[in-house]
C-alpha cells in the first residue's frame, strides 16, 4: 500500500514540484494540497493522510499551529516540516507541536522522499546536530527557544521508573541522537535487539517517536547538559 501524503505550502510552485516528485514514486501518493495551515487541518480531518509535509510560514494559521492541531486528531498523521528557515525557534516549535521530522527545502529531492517514508514508518527524522540544539534549548543555553514549563516531565519521571537498566542505557543513547545501528555498536548488541529496546521504550514511555524519547531522556538527566 502506498503512503498517503498531504502537502501544505503557500507557494504554488512548491506544491506543484512536490506533487510531481511524489507522483513519480510507486510507494507514495499525494491525496491533497493545502495553501495554509487552516486548510491543512481541514484536509487532515477530511482525507486522513498518513503523512503531512508542512511548511512553517503560511498565511492565517502557520505550520506550527497546524501541526499541533493535526497531531491532536484521532489516529493523527505524521508531520514532516519542510521549510526554508533553519531557525532554532522553528525547530523547537515544530517538534514540540508534534512534528516527527524537520527538513530544509534545500535538501536533495531523494532525501525528502526518503524522509516521508521514514516518518510514515513511525520513526523521527532528526540529525544528531539538531538533537544537540534541542537539548541546548531545554537547558536554556541557546536563546529564547527554551520551552515553557508544563506537567510532562512529572509524568515522564513516573513512567521512566518502570524501564529496565538496559532500556535506560538505550534511552540515553537515543537522547544523544544515535540511530539503532549506532546504539547496537555502542552496546555490543544486534541491531534487531536495539530496535526491540527502542520499541519497548515507545510503549512504556508513551512516546510518539524518537524526538519525544530524546526529550524524555533530557528531562530525566540521561543526556549531557542536564543536571
Amino acid at each position: 500500500m502506498s503512503v498517503r501524503v498531504l502537502l501544505a505550502d503557500d507557494q504554488p510552485l512548491m506544491l506543484l514540484g512536490l506533487a510531481i516528485l511524489i507522483g513519480d514514486t510507486a510507494d507514495l501518493e499525494v491525496v491533497g494540497e493545502a495553501g495554509d495551515g487552516r486548510e491543512a487541518v481541514r484536509l487532515v480531518r477530511e482525507l486522513r493522510p498518513d503523512v503531512v509535509v508542512m511548511d512553517i510560514r503560511m498565511p492565517g494559521m502557520d505550520g506550527i499551529e497546524a501541526t499541533r492541531q493535526a497531531t491532536a486528531e484521532p489516529a493523527p498523521p505524521k508531520v514532516l516540516v519542510l521549510t526554508t528557515f533553519d531557525d532554532d525557534e522553528y525547530v523547537y516549535g515544530a517538534l514540540r507541536a508534534g512534528a516527527s521530522g524537520f527538513l530544509l527545502k534545500s535538501m536533495a529531492l531523494d532525501a525528502i522522499l526518503e524522509a516521508i517514508r521514514v516518518v510514515a514508518a513511525g520513526d523521527a527524522l532528526i540529525a544528531p546536530s539538531v538533537t544537540r540544539r534541542l537539548i541546548a534549548d531545554f537547558a536554556g543555553t541557546s536563546g529564547s527557544a527554551a520551552p515553557e514549563p508544563d506537567t510532562a516531565p512529572a509524568q515522564d519521571s513516573r513512567l521512566i521508573a518502570e524501564i529496565t537498566d538496559r532500556e535506560r542505557e538505550v534511552l540515553a543513547l537515543v537522547g544523544q541522537g544515535l540511530s539503532n545501528a549506532e546504539i547496537a555498536e555502542r552496546l555490543v548488541i544486534s541491531a534487531a535487539t536495539a530496535k526491540t529496546h527502542v520499541a519497548r521504550l515507545f510503549a512504556k514511555l508513551e512516546a510518539r517517536d524518537r524526538v519525544h524519547l530524546a526529550i524524555i531522556a533530557y528531562e530525566n538527566g540521561l543526556t549531557p547538559g542536564r543536571r
